[in-house]
């Protein structure tokens, strides 16, 4: 048994929705291991539910399942936007956000992030990046002055399979993530832990603007 599986076995079990969500997107979706799954769901859940956001955005929405798992921790009056570049996911989507507890609450965004990230007028509590890795610097930029201080951002996929210290790895998302890693380290307006979970996390706090 390996950690994993551990650790698995000894976490709060997601909810029907969510485990209806994770079979799905393995049976109809390509490419499943895009979803959060179990353990990170529960990890956004737990980070969402301590922070008790009014505003969360989520850049990358795939089948939502982390969309679910950090709305459980809104405000009674909170909003989640969350923003999907694959437009073919949006009636899946909207299926899933309607059956939740928190249909009334979900903005579900279908287009490029990039324009429409300044076009949504909130003060964010919490921020999740989990889009096209090409891209993580200019979101983070795009959304730095909008995060209130003290809000957190977390960015996944940022240890990208160990290619990030691979000196043979020259593709675009491996070299544009290491920008990205390093762009954070030097950061003095944050502060940073990078979580070496799954496919490592960077957990961040706004300490100044």
């Amino acid at each position: 048994m390996t950690i994993e599986q551990y650790a698995d076995l000894h976490t709060t079990k997601e909810n029907n929705l969510l485990s209806k969500i994770n079979r799905e997107t393995h049976l109809e979706v390509l490419k499943p291991r895009m979803l959060s799954g179990h353990l990170q769901g529960r990890l956004l859940a737990m980070i969402s539910q301590l922070l008790q956001p009014n505003f969360i955005l989520e850049i990358g929405t795939f089948t939502g399942y982390s969309a679910l798992c950090l709305a459980e921790g809104l405000q009674k009056n909170g909003e989640l936007h969350t923003i999907e570049g694959n437009e073919e996911l949006a009636s899946r989507l909207q299926k899933y956000f309607q059956e939740s507890n928190y249909a009334t609450q979900i903005y579900l965004h279908i287009g490029q992030a990039q324009n429409i990230i300044t076009t949504i007028e909130k003060k964010w509590d919490l921020v999740f990046i989990d889009a096209d890795k090409e891209n993580y610097a200019l979101y983070y930029d795009k959304i730095f002055s909008q995060i209130r201080i003290g809000g957190v951002i977390l960015a996944d996929n940022v240890w990208w399979d160990g290619k990030l210290i691979d000196e043979k790895a020259k593709d675009k998302k491996t070299e544009a993530l290491r920008i990205f890693n390093e762009k954070i380290k030097n950061d003095t307006r944050i502060e940073k832990i990078f979580l070496p979970f799954r496919d490592g996390l960077f957990l961040m706090r706004k300490i100044k603007e």
